[in-house]
């Protein structure tokens, strides 16, 4: 075999690996040192080839920013804010039928400005939205659907861990792919509420729920400030500070891990033993993340000495195919891929294939971040590992509660997700108007 039929065969084994549960990292490590041992005759190389794809990530300077936001979002989950900004979301909605729905959304898209993790997202709401629904009877499907649906705003509305991932695979600017994100996310957001609305009037047996003016607390317009306040202080000091030019983007992530760890403080909210549990967790996603960027480093690089994105390339301009054409089966592979990877997953390993014929058809790479994140974000949602279906299914702590029930309750805000995807495609200036 030739170097781009091992590169092929090499994605194949990949792909069968994954779905007979190997680890990702380990399926991608153990069939590049393999690929580039068959292509070059001499394992040696292929031990360099692990050699230096550890070294470039270990020593990237901007992989710094994923640890630093992953503690800012950890802090801001265990401190209560996220109660706060349901209590003020939930206060404007009620009065709509629906609208713990809508509020829940409204909620994980300003809870995502602080996070930038649809986890976090999840377990947060699941334990916060759920037992206010379940009072009002909503539906148990569309309850848990809501929480599962919204929390992927996360992954899009700036500060968003994926876009950072992605600015570091695609070697593009943290901030640019930040300010590409908030339009897509916040019509997202948008779309979300208005698909709840028409779920309400057009299918009620699913939503439930009733109107009534007593619930949640009423709050003057002084306490809706001083319950979002800590938000408002986080957005305006890292957002702001690197759209401003002030800070870089990992120095922000240090800010706002730093304010998150006095927001905390100040309100009595964050002991040792708390503290301790986020070093460990961020210490532990943050491991995770690295060891996969490690593996989809090499996996790239093995594919580049076979030479497949350049007989990828070729094959497509072959085939006639267009940048809308190439878009089609770039989301088909997203959303089939999802099934089986999570989101890091999904960008580190088809991301890069995809990247070279993107920029030969005339593509922008921010652009297709934004939808390489979008694409992804449907898998947190499909079966069978939607990671925010389990997430809302742990935290949910109820055996009447199955993960079907959950993932037929996403079902409709995947669908929303990719009309919105579609827009997105359609009309690059939604992702690159603010750039």
């Amino acid at each position: 075999m030739g170097p781009v039929e091992i590169g092929v065969a090499s994605i194949i084994l990949v792909v069968l690996l994954i779905y007979c549960g190997l680890y990702v990292p380990i399926a991608l490590g153990a069939v590049s040192v393999l690929g580039v041992w068959l292509m070059r005759d001499r394992l040696d190389l292929a031990i360099n080839l692990l050699t230096v794809s550890v070294g470039d990530a270990v020593s990237d300077y901007n992989f710094a920013t994923i640890p630093l936001f992953m503690m800012m979002g950890l802090i801001v989950s265990k401190v209560g804010i996220g109660r706060d900004v349901y209590d003020v979301a939930n206060d404007a909605f009620r009065r709509i039928r629906g609208g713990l729905g809508m509020g829940t959304v409204a909620a994980n898209a300003l809870f995502a400005s602080v996070t930038g993790s649809s986890i976090a997202s999840a377990s947060v709401f699941t334990r916060v939205s759920m037992p206010e629904m379940n009072r009002l009877k909503y539906g148990k499907r569309f309850s848990v659907g809501v929480v599962a649906g919204s929390s992927v705003l996360g992954m899009l509305i700036p500060p968003s861990v994926m876009m950072i991932i992605y600015a570091f695979v695609a070697e593009q600017s943290v901030g640019h792919m930040f300010l590409a994100g908030l339009i897509p996310g916040v019509l997202l957001a948008v779309c979300f509420c208005l698909g709840i609305v028409l779920m309400a009037h057009f299918m009620p047996g699913f939503v439930g729920g009733t109107v009534d003016d007593t619930v949640g607390p009423q709050f003057s317009m002084l306490q809706k400030l001083r319950k979002l306040m800590p938000v408002l202080v986080l957005v305006v000091s890292v957002l702001g500070g690197i759209y401003g030019g002030v800070v870089t983007a990992t120095e922000a992530g240090a800010l706002g891990a730093l304010l998150a760890l006095i927001i905390g403080l100040v309100r009595r909210a964050l002991g040792w033993r708390d503290l301790w549990d986020v070093f460990v967790e961020a210490g532990y996603i943050s491991a995770t993340l690295l060891f996969l960027i490690i593996a989809a480093n090499m996996y790239s690089r093995m594919l580049g000495i076979a030479g497949v994105p350049t007989a990828f390339g070729e094959w497509l301009t072959g085939m006639n195919f267009g940048l809308t054409e190439l878009i089609v089966v770039y989301v088909i592979v997203l959303i089939i891929a999802g099934t089986v990877l999570d989101t890091a997953s999904i960008i580190l390993i088809a991301a890069p294939l995809f990247m070279t014929a993107v920029v030969g058809f005339g593509g922008d790479l921010v652009w297709f971040g934004v939808v390489t994140v979008i694409g992804a974000e449907i898998g947190l949602l499909t079966p069978p590992l939607g990671l925010s279906v389990f997430t809302v299914k742990s935290a949910i702590d109820d055996p009447s509660i199955t993960l079907w029930d959950i993932f037929a309750g996403a079902f409709p805000f995947a669908l929303i997700m990719l009309l919105v995807l579609i827009a997105v495609i359609a009309f690059p200036s939604l992702s690159l108007a603010l750039i």
